[in-house]
């Protein structure tokens, strides 16, 4: 036991008294830190007291892509505040390029007998990934909700974001603007809401007599700058974007050209994340609606293992366009 009060206190960062008094119910004990010692206590294998069973009622995965594009961290602390409000504890695995793969976080998760697991833009939104991973793990029987994507194939609930209302909302945005010459910088083809996106802004230009371009390219900065370079080469007046991300380097490009923002070229992000209303210009973006589509997840994942039948279909869920100072009339 005494090793086990060890691991325990490491693992939560407290000491080997705080965890002894955690576990014998004792107060006088910070609920922060008395999470924090049976989260400890969930992750390494450890049977809860009997008294206090009751307080969490077990663990739940949580799968994201890397932390660099802050509206990934934005859902990870909503489903998780949401998760532990209704008792739960959240074991959040992030991915990075040459890390930890998706696949070995499953793994890791079925060992740790977790209760369901949330996939936030994962392999799911991938039309080059095998959906039978998740059949998988829906004919064992274990509770799962994928969030911005989906798979046919799969017997489970899809929460996701509009993609092309948003694409809608941005041309609209630009057009009442006066501007008629539009591009749109977006993720990799092979993604799903990049699919999305797309379609809806050729389907929306098309509508309004605008002339198109899009251009696929990666969801990071460095993504947005080389896609913005085409789209300038083709005399772009105004360019709408996959994320926030990528309009930050869309800005970058215009400016390296000498040109302004929005003077010369509008510019409009996706997602709405963190601080983006503090870039300079300040970024018009479409907001994700992060909230209600986390509140979704977590009530469906709830209800499925609850043995509540959820309806096995997408949800979708209308972003809102946020006016900044990044748009402006169309140069003359």
């Amino acid at each position: 036991m005494k090793a086990r009060l060890a691991d325990i206190a490491a693992q939560a960062g407290v000491s080997e008294a705080t965890v002894s008094r955690v576990l014998n119910g004792k107060p006088g004990v910070a609920e922060g830190t008395r999470d924090a010692v049976l989260t400890a206590l969930d992750l390494l294998g450890g049977e809860r007291p009997a008294r206090l069973k009751q307080r969490r009622l077990g663990l739940i995965g949580l799968i994201i892509p890397e932390l660099d594009n802050p509206i990934f961290p934005t859902f990870a602390q909503v489903i998780e505040r949401d998760l532990t409000q209704a008792g739960y504890t959240t074991v959040l695995c992030t991915q990075s390029p040459g890390g930890t793969t998706e696949d070995d976080y499953v793994e890791l998760l079925l060992e740790r007998a977790v209760s369901g697991i949330v996939f936030v833009s994962g392999l799911h939104a991938d039309t080059s990934a095998d959906p039978s991973r998740y059949a998988k793990l829906v004919s064992q029987r274990l509770p799962i909700v994928m969030v911005n994507g989906a798979a046919a194939a799969v017997d489970a609930p899809f929460i996701s974001s509009d993609d092309a209302v948003a694409a809608e909302l941005a041309v609209a945005h630009l057009e009442s603007l006066g501007h008629k010459r539009i591009g749109l910088a977006v993720g990799p083809e092979r993604f799903i809401p990049a699919q999305r996106k797309a379609a809806g802004f050729l389907k929306s230009t098309s509508s309004r007599g605008i002339k198109a371009h899009v251009v696929h390219s990666l969801y990071s900065v460095e993504g947005g700058y080389a896609a913005a370079g085409q789209l300038l080469d083709e005399g772009v007046t105004a360019i709408t974007c996959g994320s926030d991300l990528m309009a930050l380097g869309v800005i970058r490009a215009v400016r390296q050209r000498g040109l302004d923002v929005p003077g010369d070229v509008s510019v409009v992000g996706y997602d709405d994340s963190p601080l983006i209303g503090f870039t300079d210009p300040p970024l018009t973006t479409v907001r994700q609606p992060v909230a209600a589509m986390c509140r979704a997840a977590v009530r469906a994942l709830l209800d499925e293992i609850a043995g509540v039948p959820v309806p096995r279909t997408e949800f979708f869920y209308r972003p809102e366009l946020v006016v900044r100072s990044s748009t402006g009339p169309a140069p003359a």
